[in-house]
């Protein structure tokens, strides 16, 4: 069955998962958006557009009318207003924020709705909620699993050793929130930049810490089953210390704004990136105390003739491998649905989910 999509938002990630509806014979496709130059430079490609003012609750839910699904590719903040809009239209609602309380607001959309809801759909939270989860089934008694991503550039060359890869205010929303976690064996919130290590793979050394957002539901899934659940962020060694300096030391923690403007004016965005997954789980299997990981690394690459950033085609793969299993009948059609209800085997089988198979999904394990 052949689903008819609209996109709101016509952003680098937007453009993304446009590409590869496009090139699906499963999906017609139209991106939404107020910006008529955003929405010109996807016509020339072939795309169909339509100019609609989200901030106009009136015209969005008449624009979203007719269609299978909406995938959210709008800045978090807007997130409760268009899925109320998907709601009222009858459509299936995706999206990709990592705020908690645009997901809460969804969530509440969900309860009595005849559509699924399926928020926090790209790549963390998404992507590595079903990895981490599809990690933690393979235990008969869990006891930890930490899940840590970074979108890094390939080349950094600043102190904060970073480039923009993706939106600033979801940047800075992980930076300063505070963070889900499971803390002996409860379920609690820990402060941003805090729980540091340091880990190396293929030769490079990273350091990770704890960033907002990125668990989505799975600590909520896991309550009761685990002793410690944790996401942190990867990064260049000297970028946690050079965010404490300006997030606590010079206060800009409370001045987002402020700190949003020096990262737009300093930092450069690049398309020369490689996205990291690297989650590791610890537990009993069969009277053994042992430890597996799983390992996700992607790169930019080239795509109907355009490159594409690695966390442009991984977020864009990871909610369209969730919209394909819907579409297929795998995952509920109604009610909130949750990361953790995909089975990894499932999504990498997709047309979409095996784009991160070229990023070679491995897993490794040992006796703890």
């Amino acid at each position: 069955m052949s689903w008819n999509i609209c996109i709101i938002g016509a952003g680098k990630i937007g453009q993304m998962i446009a590409t590869l509806l496009k090139s699906s014979s499963n999906y017609s496709v139209t991106v939404a958006d107020r910006d008529l130059a955003a929405l010109s430079a996807l016509n020339k490609q072939g795309v169909s557009t339509r100019q609609i003012d989200v901030e106009d609750d009136t015209q969005l839910t008449q624009g979203l009318i007719g269609f299978d699904a909406v995938i959210s590719a709008a800045p978090f903040f807007l997130t409760p207003k268009i899925a109320k809009a998907a709601k009222t239209a009858g459509a299936h609602y995706f999206d990709l924020t990592e705020d908690v309380a645009a997901t809460n607001a969804v969530r509440d959309l969900a309860k009595d709705s005849e559509t699924a809801f399926m928020p926090q759909c790209g790549l963390a939270p998404g992507f590595v909620g079903i990895a981490g989860a599809s990690l933690a089934s393979e235990f008969d008694e869990l006891d930890s699993l930490h899940m840590r991503v970074g979108a890094l550039p390939l080349y950094p060359t600043n102190a904060l050793k970073y480039n923009l890869t993706w939106s600033t205010d979801g940047l800075i929303n992980e930076y300063c929130n505070p963070c889900d976690a499971i803390v002996n064996g409860e379920r609690v919130k820990t402060a941003p930049l805090e729980d540091y290590e340091l880990l190396g793979h293929d030769g490079v050394e990273y350091e990770c810490f704890n960033t907002s957002g990125g668990l989505g539901t799975l600590p909520e899934t896991l309550d009761g089953k685990a002793r410690a659940v944790s996401y942190r962020s990867i990064r260049y060694p000297g970028h946690c210390e050079i965010l404490k300096l300006l997030l606590h030391d010079l206060g800009l923690e409370r001045r987002r704004d402020l700190l949003k403007d020096i990262f737009e004016t300093a930092l450069p965005r690049t398309d020369q990136d490689v996205v990291l997954v690297y989650c590791t789980a610890k537990g009993m299997i069969d009277g053994a105390l042992r430890e597996k990981s799983l390992i996700n690394k992607s790169f930019a690459r080239t795509i109907n003739g355009q490159v594409w950033s690695a966390i442009q085609v991984t977020t864009a793969a990871g909610v369209l491998g969730v919209v394909d299993l819907m579409r297929t009948g795998a995952l509920p059609a109604k009610g909130f649905v949750r990361q953790e209800q995909v089975k990894l085997a499932d999504f990498l089988n997709t047309e979409f989910g095996r784009l991160y198979r070229a990023g070679d999904v491995t897993e490794q394990n040992k006796a703890a």
